[in-house]
């Protein structure tokens, strides 16, 4: 199988503090990974990093088998790979439109749009609060809707940081039932936590961010 994303001697600094040294990351396609760790292990800023908000140092990097660079984050990967932020920003629209946004920027037909916002809204279990305002919305409203603002760009690789975090029993529940179905639809996906939960969901690949290196646990089976 050709890696989705591979990743040699990721190194990242600050100051005089070398914050991780990663010697090789491996995301292949289809998979979902939980990425754990001690608070201020560097879970967040590797995503970043993944995700081109955050500069690092790197040996060489790789997509689907190509030679990438990471600085400047070049456009394949920009439209491969989507961050989810664990406190989404919303526009104050509608939630129908925040869904939207990312398609409106990169130019998609209005029609092709709304039928893709649609099918998010319904995935997500958002329909009735298609007209609503951000405002209004719970935590676990917020975060369904970060999801499907996210999927409806048909992500390579997700990036979920803290996704079920400050979230209620029945907010989670619904959060995490929605993941599977990402990486069944061939999108990977990992998700900085802490939650037990998702750490458990069958099929997962635990990445641990200890003392600055990457522990990695294959699994066995894939989500289902």
């Amino acid at each position: 199988m050709t890696p989705l994303l591979s990743i040699r001697l990721l190194r990242k600094d600050y100051a005089d503090r070398r914050l991780f040294d990663i010697d090789a990351l491996t995301i292949n396609p289809g998979c979902a990974y939980v990425l754990t760790g001690l608070n201020g292990a560097g879970k967040s800023t590797l995503l970043r990093i993944l995700a081109g908000l955050e500069p690092a140092a790197i040996g060489d990097a790789s997509f689907l088998g190509e030679p990438v660079s990471l600085q400047p984050y070049p456009r394949i990967l920009r439209d491969a790979i989507v961050y989810v932020h664990q406190h989404p920003i919303m526009f104050s629209t509608s939630i129908a439109d925040n869904i939207g946004y990312g398609l409106a920027a990169r130019g998609m037909a209005k029609a092709e749009a709304a039928q893709r916002v649609e099918e998010a809204l319904q995935w997500a279990g958002l329909v009735h609060l298609r007209n609503s305002k951000p405002h209004t919305l719970s935590g676990g409203e917020k975060q369904r809707v970060a999801l499907a603002r996210a999927k409806v760009l048909s992500p390579r690789l997700l990036l979920l940081d803290e996704p079920t975090a400050n979230l209620d029993g029945p907010a989670r529940e619904q959060v995490i039932r929605l993941i599977p179905s990402l990486v069944n639809a061939g999108c990977s996906v990992i998700m900085a936590c802490h939650d037990r939960d998702l750490i458990g969901l069958p099929g997962v690949q635990r990445l641990k961010l200890k003392d600055g290196r990457l522990q990695a646990r294959q699994n066995r089976v894939r989500v289902a």
